[in-house]
């Protein structure tokens, strides 16, 4: 397990750093992931490959949300059990667990993270896209 020097953390966000969209959101809502004990880290570290043992292209698939005691969660599901840490976003945390709209949540994450390149006026082919050719 990657460990820093911190007893306080309580996950780690892991994200695209080479996505815009994604670091984008990292440099506006970090210092608020910080204040619960997220510690946000780009997916391309080389710590993250080897805890998790996916490979380059299943790691970019999905943010992920990896829990000190190793559990994992991935997309939409990261951001749910990222949401129940934050009274005001509790209403999100509950509405996910409503009957139908995780699916949903999940739908419109996959869409929005396989856009995410053109969502940040970098229209181009995504690493994704180049290294499944």
């Amino acid at each position: 397990m990657h460990t820093e020097i911190t007893e306080n953390i309580k996950g780690w966000v892991l994200y695209d750093g080479d996505c815009p969209l994604c670091t984008g959101a990292v440099r506006r809502f970090g210092p608020l992931l910080r204040t619960r004990g997220f510690e946000p880290r780009p997916l391309q570290a080389p710590w993250v490959g080897k805890q998790l043992g996916l490979s380059p292209e299943q790691l970019l698939i999905e943010m992920r949300l990896l829990l000190p005691d190793g559990r994992l969660y991935g997309g939409a599901d990261a951001l749910l059990q990222i949401a129940r840490h934050y009274w005001w976003a509790w209403p999100l945390y509950l509405l996910g667990h409503l009957p139908g709209v995780k699916p949903l949540l999940r739908a419109i994450y996959r869409r929005i993270a396989r856009n995410r390149y053109c969502l940040s006026d970098i229209c181009g082919i995504s690493p994704l896209k180049r290294r499944s050719r």
